[in-house]
């Protein structure tokens, strides 16, 4: 796939995810385009989605995998669907590089 699930911006990256909850264990299971084409990376998280339960696991997932804090990672859209727009605050050419190892 040549597109990326993410792109960088001014002070961060923008990161399209889609999350599958209530899986065995929290995992990043590769890139995959939805309905409309678009890349998103796919992410199954042991949380259900109660009461935010699955946002908050998809936080401290990412902000875990790419090294970067909690207060880093920022859900801008999609909070009660499966997929989800986020923006990673940082240096754009670090998370990018780290995104790579992570898809």
């Amino acid at each position: 796939m040549a597109e990326k699930p993410y792109a960088a911006e001014d002070g961060g990256v923008r990161l399209a995810v889609r999350v599958t909850p209530r899986a065995s264990r929290s995992e990043a299971v590769g890139v995959k385009a939805g309905s409309d084409g678009r890349p998103a990376l796919q992410i199954r998280l042991a949380a259900p989605p109660v009461d935010g339960a699955a946002n908050e696991e998809l936080v401290a997932f990412l902000a875990d995998a790419l090294d970067v804090r909690k207060g880093d990672v920022a859900l801008r859209s999609g909070k009660s669907g499966r997929l989800k727009m986020l923006f990673i605050s940082g240096d754009p050419a670090a998370l990018a590089a780290r995104l790579e190892k992570l898809v």
